[in-house]
Parts: structure tokens; C-alpha cells; sequence
């Protein structure tokens, strides 16, 4: 038992090393709206139309030295569909944020099944009256329909 803990202590501590490494070489997001950073940190739900606007994933905004994180995730409740989102807030705008990273998602019935990915810098935003972000790069490119990839306030 001593030894598995020791294994895992080791192994955050050196997750740790990588992170802070990782989070000093990223530039610091560009922050045009106090209010709507403070909108974005924490925990969201998260979805694209396909999984369900039901049953919600989550996505989790952090922040490091200065630099905004998103990860976030929905599976489905049968089968193996999923969505995934993991990159860097680059800028942080009253109605819209910009990230740069990978939103990738796995459809049953889109893309033979395969895993669709978008990588690279993608906006999400907030359009009206509604009460949450949608991604803008809506169409997808692996097959030929629209995705609703969508994070909700808090």
C-alpha cells in the first residue's frame, strides 16, 4: 500500500511540474470584460444537440497566472458518443470568448461513427437573450451537418 502511495504522490507532483510549466508558456488571455471573465470561471454545463440537451456534460473554466483554461465533457447516456473540449481562452469579450484548442465528438449516427475533431482557435458566443455560449463554427467538417456545441451560465 505505502508503495501505490508513493506512485501516486510522485506522479501529481510531476503532473504538477508539467502544468506550471505548460501555464508559463501560455500567453495571458486578453480580458476586454471583468464581468464576463468572472461569468466564465467555474463550472458550466455543457452540450451539442446530438448527445442531449437533457442529460448536460460539464465544463470547467480555471484560471493560471493570468491565462484562462476550459476542459469540458458530455457522454452519453447509452452508447459511446461523447463530446470533449480542452484548450486556452485567448480573449474574453462581453458577448464572446475565444479559445484555442480541440472540441472533438464522437456521433453514431454523424461521420460513419468516427471522431470529428476541430482544432485551432474557435469563438463561442453569446447571441439575444440567451443563457449561454454556442460555439460559431457550427458546421461540421466531417460531415454535412450543423453542431450545437453550447455552455451555459452558471
Amino acid at each position: 500500500m505505502n508503495r501505490l502511495k508513493i506512485f501516486f504522490s510522485i506522479l501529481l507532483f510531476l503532473t504538477g511540474i508539467c502544468l506550471s510549466a505548460f501555464a508559463q508558456d501560455v500567453p495571458k488571455t486578453v480580458v476586454k470584460s471583468a464581468k464576463a471573465k468572472q461569468m466564465l470561471l467555474g463550472t458550466h454545463r455543457f452540450s451539442l444537440q446530438w448527445i442531449s440537451w437533457d442529460y448536460f456534460g460539464k465544463a470547467i473554466v480555471s484560471e493560471k497566472r493570468g491565462s484562462l483554461f476550459i476542459t469540458g465533457e458530455q457522454k452519453a447516456r447509452k452508447g459511446s458518443d461523447y463530446l470533449k473540449m480542452r484548450g486556452v481562452i485567448t480573449e474574453v469579450t462581453a458577448s464572446e470568448f475565444k479559445f484555442t484548442g480541440t472540441v472533438e465528438m464522437r456521433v453514431s449516427h454523424i461521420n460513419q461513427g468516427e471522431i470529428c475533431k476541430r482544432e485551432g482557435e474557435l469563438t463561442f458566443a453569446i447571441k439575444g437573450n440567451r443563457r449561454y455560449w454556442r460555439m460559431q463554427e457550427m458546421d461540421n467538417p466531417c460531415d454535412q451537418v450543423t453542431d450545437y456545441v453550447d455552455i451555459f451560465f452558471k
